[in-house]
């Protein structure tokens, strides 16, 4: 799909398939969240087997565990289906042998072939009835016309497949067959890619919280000529391999006939299943050879009867041993059997045969290798001879099967021992067989505010263990969280202490400006700039609606804005509201009117002449075209007062120029192509009828003329108001007018060309509290909600007016007193920046006391202002979360929180930061406001909500709106063949949307809906165009039994002058028959679809082409380069007018391409056009420009004492002044030689003075930005991602917004409600990261409310059918996270302890605790989060970070503050509790280098991990070796894995004793089906009425719901039950010992919920993880380049700064909270390299203010200081390190401990390594940073 991958070359590696995949550069990401949302994805069968067979703690080889596979299958689908992926599974006949896993024996092989074919089998015939989306085929081969056909009908999105990499130990890594399997299955991923569609790798899958993560394999597209070469030899490459392949495996296949003749004859019984038919059949084939005795069928049918009858609880038995010949012949006893049963189950005679009887479907159990083990033992030992050792059903089954086998194969079964076994020996040991006695006694705890919650769990606690508290450092907050100016312990002496560089006041002032530029770019609906509201404490004076006057001045049709109110002076609102009032006028008021109404006519007078002296300006502008333009202009520009009186004349001016143009093309014959002008005509027409200033009559009758002449007499309404007032000029109309009369309907002509400009007010109402607009029923229903005081969850497309509910509710809060916060959280950085400069442009305030301010903002780069001194904080979650839970803000700043608005809310289902928008919600103190435009499940989040709010005592309601505000064109575009640029050129045309542009194709949104099975999206909107085109392809598709009812002809179902609300309704009645039809196949849909869709595209180039540029001759395009592409695009939407325009492009390193190809081609243009007379002729003229300019600049400016009329040389003043006068304005006054010239520049030079342009410039250079960007901005172009520094992000913004900037190429980063509105979205090139969500999100910049009428939207290198399905997908479905982790309970801890259990504190902790459904998408399962918390704290006590009594300890301050990089932080805590960095760095200042390198090398494995594939490409592998990366991350120093180990068991140990606590208190039911279909199993299944499918199925059951007598056979050496393990796991023999978290997790029972996300370990490679790590950390730390990363250790280019960024924000930090715990979690150095940037800048531009900083260190202690440039800029840290040392000296809180020196000195040498690992790894990033 990445059509443009620039980091994924398919050229490299055409040597082999193995070869070209280990070129490729897959990316880790979430599958669902991030990638796939609700798309169908393909589940390559075999692939999805060989992942599940992989799994070691199967007993496959031996025990035979049949049923504990089909387990693990299921359990890993319920994974996918849980997490609400949605997939269909495919096998493919010929990938059969790809299941097996390497390195097997024939006869071992068979058994993985039986597997296959029950597991397929079983899928078909449960997930029907359990889960009927997810649909099973079986297809002969890829190639196949059925899988051609199946692909052709199904809307694949991506494809799950797996690319042979082994699990296993080396041992097997060369076996033959698994060689060869590796290139089939790479094959398929290859052959998957080249047909564009992406695969992520199911043997990379990691299942976390409630996401899917995986790696993606992107597909390419390459020329063809590549490509063929490429095709041809991997094809033939693939078919020696599967020859070679068959050759390994040709004996695996018997020969023989399935004849179910004689089985038909047999004897029948009430048992009637198909394991019996088929046990039977088996054992009679094998002893029809002559050669069998009949000892192992006796024991098999005898062991397949037990299966029958014995409860799956009981199963757990240990593997017993033969000597070697008798297990050779049991190898090839169950060899043989499973042949026969494989080719006997897929027989299509069999299987009739089965239909017919009715026989009931349990070959999921049909062999278990440990249970016919046993059953031969007891054979062996007689000790199955005794009385009632088979209970009686058994016993009866044995007769009827006995019968069977002697019916088919005259043989006679026997319950007779055997000799042949010589010896025997079981792996169980007589304690094996003793019931466990487990202590599970847990540490002792107690503390108020938890004991209540955690009455439920009952636990031992062991006294035995002293509490050592005493030997414990209590952890205390020796600074304020983020404010370091107010030290804790106010005895501490304050020094003074500010630097030129470090001075927080300064680096103040210096973002101040720069916001304070920032809020000047934003502005309000009209483009003007926003105007600061005055606010003062107390309620809000509410401009009364008066009835309006005639003679009243009024605003007119401006979008969006009501009147304003600049008239009206000393009000508390400025602007004033026009409607109805709802009381009368005071007697003030009724003067106040008066006057107004006697200075009317002045004022009137006023504007009349001066519009007089602008109209013979127009008057001489030769084109209409132009006038018109200039004339709407010069409207838009009028303030409300002059718009009132003048609206009605200038429209009427306006429409003249209309009816000239309109007039010139139908005599020139263009009628067809500008039916956009009568368009215009029309909705100045409705501007002037519904006007609400006073209109002439002569007005009235010139619009009634006109429109009668062109036949839109629809268009006139009646008309408010009139006057007298004669028109102050002569309307002109064309000599010849019968030509001008359209060739449609009016009904059709509107809908066609006029839907834009059709009145958009739906049930719109004037409302005293909002004077800028008036809102709309939806956004009315939202303030009363506020009034309310009410928790609000508002769902609403992008543009439809969500923006002013958060300005309102700030409103409130900065009204009500000077005390109360409001906090805006925001997603991304570049949005924190524009609402904090919204805010900053919109209210201003005057406080009482010095300290407080209106707003600030607080993100993990920066911070403005004081965040907790202001009453608006503009934040990011994670500092939002630091805020609440911190212990200093507990009883100040917390409780003044009124309330939090949470913008783009659908964040919360990211798999990052998603977490932690969900705890924020949890925590949430007061009412909040959730927004977003992209929910898809919209219902069930907001039932969510509703809990979460109701715990913290407010009420939510949520408010949905469906319809945006401006509608939005899809358009495809085919570039040309050839292009050649020689400059823009003029643009023309004033039409909307890109109809009849060379290359773009239109998209009607119905044509999207390829695939009837995902139904209509619910906001698939159509514009009355579409509503129209559709109702006219239904007519034209409709049948006698389909028929389009006729009150949908719009001549019937629509007004004759129709509005928005009208399509509305409309559109609504068609979609219901639509929908209707969709859902039947035999309906004309797809006729209707076919009709929609376009018959080719037309890329004739257009009749009006710009004289300079061509699309005929030229360069050839390859119309898959989007370097070469975007030029032509950007210059027909120039062309057009369609500018300005984002370029979406989903890779940062492709959005530079693009941009710098751009810059060249322009700039090569510009350099050709320089060469020709036109440059030399406009030299020339400036030449004698400038020799007159420096004449007249040499005559002296004050001439000597002469007469005033003698001036030789420099004239008088006078002269000057006329010669000046006389020159006039020339064409060189603004000409710049040196600048772009305007064809070859995509910038606005009006928009921008070019002194402002220079300070831009001038501010960027110092911030060593690339000239290449800003030689782009001076072109009208502008790059926005997230890699860019701030201050260039934040210039793009503002240029964009003034208009200067009319082309920007971003990531996903400006989809996110920034406020750049835009005429045209161009998705440039397909990517992973292009989703459904993001599809939305970005195509809403387009046609923002209130700047445009339509949105362009323009898919640019995306083929259709990717197109299609982007605009016809589902919003994926959000989903929660488990919200309590171990860092967060530790947090809550700190919380409570350091703000003494404040009342805050408390109602927070037992808010998050007293949620019914914690996460978004879990069940009610209270319990189980309280016996998680409950162990959580266990760990943390056993871990010495909590006391018994809840106190945080130690180094509870080091893991708290690394919160985000759970669980390394606790990894991490366990070597400096250990002692491992204190050795490692005693030796810091001796062996620098060698301490450097293993502490980078033990980080590298704790954070930033990221998996590694093995290369298997011996060129590939030549190429790491030469590579300056080792690529290969080395083991772990042996002291440290030794520390690690221990770690993760002892944890391993605590959550064992959590899983059997809560299963042994909650989990009564036993366990007796499978996860996902829930078939019943063993005695379970037969309380189950045979026969029936369905009821086999047990798809109505859940385990437990099926009552089962445990049969308990007492010749069985069944082991005890396990109580934690799941029952199907234990089939294997493993019992409640587990081996890793992993394994803990992955096989617990059912009933009992444990996240391995959330238990804090970290696998060790390679004791537990199966996959490499990449050493790029370590690699980069030793080498310092980004090129080796990208190309031995395999990190996207795009990737690879911002990997580091994070990894050495994670990884070279991890001491720092000794330095300055506070800001740990908020910076990476890439930040740090920025705001060192910022402040010499600010050095040089502003004063130096000196600042109080603390500095508590003591006198005698040597000073650890900072280096001028760490990450914490925003305050100096001295205050934190002194604090910390104090601590250490003093050994802990109260002089608990003595103090130890020793270990102060260790843990000072830690802190110095770290510091010196930190600044060496910091001037490496900086140089790439740079």
């Amino acid at each position: 799909m990445a059509e443009n991958n620039t980091d994924q070359d398919p050229v490299r590696g055409t040597e082999s398939i193995i070869s070209w995949y280990d070129s490729t550069r897959p990316m880790f990401i979430d599958l669902v969240g991030d990638y796939a949302g609700k798309e169908l994805f393909l589940l390559e069968g075999d692939s999805l087997l060989r992942e599940c067979f992989e799994d070691d703690r199967i007993d496959f080889d031996s025990g035979y565990q049949l049923l504990h596979t089909v387990y693990v299958v299921e359990r890993f689908l319920e994974n996918l289906v849980k997490r609400h992926c949605s997939f269909h599974i495919a096998f493919f006949d010929d990938h059969s042998a790809l299941c097996i896993p390497p390195g097997l024996t024939a006869t071992h092989r068979s058994r993985y072939l039986l597997a296959r074919a029950v597991i397929k089998r079983h899928l078909a015939l449960r997930l029907p009835l359990s889960h009927s989306d997810v649909v099973i085929n079986d297809f002969p081969s890829l190639e196949s016309e059925t899988f051609k056909e199946y692909l052709d009908i199904t809307p694949i999105h991506f494809v799950m497949v797996h690319d042979g990499s082994s699990r296993a130990a080396k041992a097997t890594l060369d076996s033959p067959d698994e060689k060869l399997a590796k290139i089939l299955l790479r094959g398929m991923i290859w052959y998957w890619n080249s047909h564009r569609l992406n695969v992520a790798l199911i043997n990379q899958i990691e299942f976390r919280d409630s996401k899917v993560f995986t790696m993606i394999v992107e597909s390419f597209t390459t020329s063809s000529k590549a490509k063929l070469l490429m095709t041809t030899k991997f094809i033939n490459e693939i078919k020696e391999t599967r020859t070679l392949l068959q050759k390994c495996y040709q004996n695996d296949e018997p020969e023989f006939e399935v004849d179910v003749e004689d089985l038909a004859e047999s004897p029948s019984s009430d048992r009637n299943c198909e394991s019996y038919y088929l046990s039977a059949f088996a054992v009679s084939t094998i002893l029809e050879d002559e050669d069998s005795d009949t000892f192992l069928p006796s024991a098999f049918i005898l062991h397949k009867i037990i299966l029958t009858h014995m409860s799956i609880s009981e199963r757990r038995l240990p593997l017993i041993t033969f000597d070697s010949d008798f297990e050779e012949k049991i190898d090839d006893f169950l060899s043989k059997i499973s042949d026969i049963f494989r080719n006997t189950m897929t027989d299509a005679k069999w299987i009739d045969f089965m239909k017919k009887k009715g026989a009931a479907d349990d070959t999921i159990d049909l062999i278990d290798g440990r249970m016919f083990r046993a059953t031969i033992k007891a054979l062996c030992d007689k000790s199955i001879e005794g009385q009632g050792a088979l209970p009686l059903a058994a016993q009866k089954d044995w007769a009827y099967l006995r019968g069977m086998v002697m019916h088919l194969a005259e043989e006679e079964l026997s319950l007779k021992g055997s000799d042949k076994p010589e010896s025997s020996k079981t792996t169980a040991t007589q304690r094996d067989f003793e019931p466990v006695s487990e202590d599970l006694a847990v540490l002792p705890f107690s503390h108020p505010v938890f004991d209540k919650h955690l009455e439920c769990i009952h636990v031992t606690a062991d006294t035995s263990v002293p509490a050592r508290l005493g030997a414990m450092k209590l952890f205390r907050e020796t600074t304020h969280w983020h404010n370091h100016r107010k030290p804790l312990n106010p005895k501490v002496p304050v020094a003074q202490k500010v630097s030129k560089w470090r001075n927080p006041l300064r680096m103040n002032q210096f973002y101040m400006n720069e916001m304070t530029t920032y809020a000047a770019s934003l502005t309000g609906a009209k483009g003007k700039a926003l105007d600061a509201e005055t606010i003062t404490v107390g309620p809000k004076k509410l401009i009364k609606l008066v009835e309006e006057k005639p003679e009243k001045p009024s605003n007119g049709p401006k979008k969006e804005e009501a009147s304003d109110s600049r008239q009206t002076k000393g009000n508390a609102a400025p602007k004033k509201g026009t409607k109805k009032a709802a009381s009368g006028l005071s007697r003030k008021e009724q003067m106040i009117a008066d006057n107004k109404e006697r200075k009317g006519g002045t004022e009137a007078d006023k504007a009349f002449n001066a519009w007089a002296t602008v109209r013979k300006g127009l008057d001489t502008i030769p084109s209409d075209q132009e006038r018109y333009l200039r004339t709407i202009d010069h409207l838009n520009s009028l303030d409300s007062a002059k718009t009132g009186h003048l609206e009605g004349e200038i429209n009427t001016y306006a429409l003249q120029s209309l009816l000239g143009w309109w007039s010139e093309c139908c005599k020139s014959d263009k009628k067809p192509e500008s039916y956009h002008i009568v368009a215009l005509i029309w909705t100045t027409v409705r501007a002037i009828c519904t006007s609400k200033s006073p209109t002439s009559k002569e007005v009235t009758q010139h619009v009634t003329k006109v429109c009668t002449l062109l036949g839109i007499t629809d268009a006139v309404t009646p008309i408010a108001s009139t006057t007298d007032r004669k028109l102050s000029f002569t309307f002109a109309y064309p000599l010849q007018t019968q030509v001008l009369r359209i060739d449609m309907s009016q009904t059709d002509f509107q809908l066609d060309y006029c839907g834009p400009y059709m009145d958009r007010m739906l049930d719109a109402k004037p409302d005293p509290r909002v004077s800028s607009f008036v809102p709309d029923g939806w956004q009315r229903d939202v303030l009363d909600q506020l009034d309310a005081n009410k928790s609000v969850f508002v769902v609403a497309p992008t543009s439809a007016g969500k923006t002013f509910i958060s300005f309102y509710a700030m409103e409130q809060v900065l009204r009500a007193d000077n005390d109360g916060v409001l906090v805006y959280v925001a997603p991304t950085k570049a949005l924190v920046n524009q609402i904090a400069a919204e805010v900053q442009g919109r209210f201003s305030k005057r406080y009482p006391l010095a300290g407080k301010g209106i707003w600030a903002i607080h993100t993990r780069d920066y911070r403005v202002n004081n965040p907790t001194g202001c009453q608006i904080l503009v934040t990011v979650p994670h500092v939002l979360q630091i805020m609440l839970l911190s212990p200093s803000n507990a009883k100040s700043w917390a409780p003044r929180v009124r309330r939090i608005i949470f913008d783009e809310i659908h964040s919360i289902g990211q798999a990052e930061d998603g977490v932690v928008w969900e705890q924020l919600l949890l925590l949430a103190p007061c009412p909040i406001i959730a927004l977003s435009a992209t929910v898809g499940n919209p219902g069930q989040f907001n039932d969510w909500l509703i809990e979460t709010q109701k715990s913290s005592g407010s009420e939510l309601k949520m408010i949905q709106h469906h319809t945006r505000y401006s509608d939005l064109r899809k358009y495809m575009y085919e570039p040309p063949k050839s292009f050649k640029f020689s400059g823009l050129g003029k643009s023309y045309g004033v039409g909307l949307g890109l109809d009849g542009l060379t290359g773009f194709e239109e998209f009607h949104p119905v044509a999207s809906l390829v695939d009837k099975s995902r139904g209509m999206p619910d906001d698939l909107a159509l514009e009355p165009r579409d509503c129209l085109s559709l109702w006219k392809a239904m007519k034209k598709c409709r049948t006698d039994k389909y028929k389009v009812p006729e009150s949908l002809d719009p001549a019937k179902a629509l007004p004759a002058c129709i509005r928005k609300a009208d399509i509305f309704a409309w559109e609504k009645a068609l979609k219901k028959v639509l929908l209707q039809w969709m859902l039947d196949r035999a309906s004309p849909f797809d006729r209707v679809v076919m009709e929609l869709s376009p018959k080719g595209s037309s890329v004739e180039p257009d009749q009006v082409l710009s004289a300079t540029s061509s699309v005929t001759e030229g360069d050839n395009l390859d119309p898959l380069d989007l370097n070469a592409t975007t030029l032509p695009l950007l210059f027909q939407l120039h062309k057009r007018r369609a500018l300005p325009a984002i370029l979406f492009n989903y890779d940062r390193s492709q959005c530079e391409t693009i941009a710098f190809a751009i810059l060249k081609q322009l700039v090569d243009a510009e350099a050709r056009w320089k060469e020709g007379p036109q440059w030399k002729k406009l030299m020339e003229g400036y030449e004698k420009y400038q020799e007159i300019k420096d004449k007249k600049s040499r005559k002296p400016a004050k001439p000597a004492k002469k007469s005033k009329d003698a001036d030789d040389e420099g004239g008088s003043k006078m002269d000057r002044m006329r010669d000046e006068a006389s020159d006039g304005s020339s064409i060189y006054d603004l000409f710049d030689p040196e600048a772009p010239q305007s064809d070859f520049s995509f910038a606005d030079p009006k928009r921008l003075q070019k002194t402002e342009l220079d300070g831009f410039i001038r501010a960027l250079r110092w911030k060593d930005i690339k000239e290449e960007l800003i030689d782009l901005l001076k072109r009208g172009i502008g790059v926005h991602h997230a890699g860019m520094n701030r201050k260039y992000r934040q210039c793009v913004e503002m240029l964009f917004r003034k208009g200067f900037l009319r082309v920007v190429i971003a990531t996903g980063t400006l989809s996110l409600g920034i406020n750049m509105p835009c005429a045209t979205v161009v998705f440039s090139g397909d990517s992973v990261f292009l989703t459904a969500l993001n599809f939305r999100q970005a195509a809403g910049r387009s046609g923002r409310r209130g700047f445009d009428l339509l949105g362009n939207v323009v898919f640019q290198g995306i083929s259709r059918e990717r197109a299609s399905r982007l605009m016809s997908s589902r919003l994926p479905e959000l989903t929660g996270h488990f919200p309590i982790t171990t860092t967060l309970v530790l947090r809550l801890f700190t919380l409570l302890n350091g703000s003494d259990s404040s009342k805050y504190a408390v109602r927070a902790i037992n808010s998050l605790l007293s949620q019914p459904r914690l996460y978004l998408g879990g069940q009610s399962f209270k319990e189980q989060v309280l016996h998680h918390l409950r162990f959580s704290i266990e760990y943390l006590r056993r871990n010495e970070l909590l006391g018994p009594g809840g106190e945080p300890v130690n180094f509870t301050s080091c893991v708290s503050h690394l919160y985000f990089t759970e669980n390394s932080s606790f990894a991490f805590h366990a070597l400096l509790k250990g002692g491992y960095f204190h050795t490692l760095c005693a030796d810091i200042d001796t062996k620098t280098d060698i301490v450097l390198q293993q502490m980078i090398l033990v980080l590298s494995h704790l954070f930033g991990r990221r998996v590694c594939r093995e290369v298997d490409d011996p060129e590939e592998a030549e190429n790491i070796k030469r590579s300056p990366s080792i690529v290969y991350l080395p083991p772990l120093p042996e002291e440290a894995t030794k520390i690690l180990r221990k770690h993760n068991k002892d944890t391993l140990d605590i959550f064992t004793t959590y899983v059997k606590t809560f299963a042994t208190q909650h989990v009564k039911e036993t366990e007796n089906a499978l996860p996902l279909t829930h078939t019943p199993v063993g005695s379970a299944a037969l309380s189950v009425q045979p026969g029936n499918v369905q009821k086999a199925n047990g798809s109505a059951h859940t385990n437990g719901s099926v009552k089962e007598t445990p049969t308990k056979i007492g010749f069985l050496p069944s082991l005890p039950v396990p109580h934690a393990r799941s029952a199907f796991v234990a089939l294997s023999g493993l019992g409640d010992e587990f081996t890793t978290i992993e394994d803990l997790c992955s096989s617990t029972r059912e009933g009992v919920f444990l996240e391995a996300a959330v238990i804090p370990h970290l696998e060790i490679h390679p004791d537990e993880s199966r996959t490499p790590l990449n050493a790029y950390l370590l690699d980069f730390y030793m080498h310092g380049a980004l090129d080796p990363l990208e190309k031995a250790n395999g990190i996207r280019k795009s990737d690879a700064s911002s990997s580091l960024h994070n990894s050495c924000h994670d990884a070279n930090q991890k001491i720092r909270y000794e330095a300055d715990p506070e800001m740990l979690d908020v910076m990476g150095s890439g930040d740090a390299a920025e705001n060192d940037g910022d402040e010499q800048v600010a050095a040089k531009t502003e004063t130096v203010t000196p600042t109080t900083q603390q500095q508590n260190a003591p006198a005698q202690a040597a000073p650890v200081r900072k280096s001028k440039k760490v990450v914490d800029d925003w305050d100096a840290g001295e205050d934190a390190i002194d604090a910390e040392e104090k601590f250490l000296e003093n050994g802990g809180l109260n002089g608990t401990g003595a103090t130890d020196d020793e270990e102060y000195d260790k843990l000072m040498n830690v802190y110095k390594a770290f510091r010196k690992l930190k600044t060496e790894f910091d001037e490496k990033f900086r140089a790439i940073w740079a």
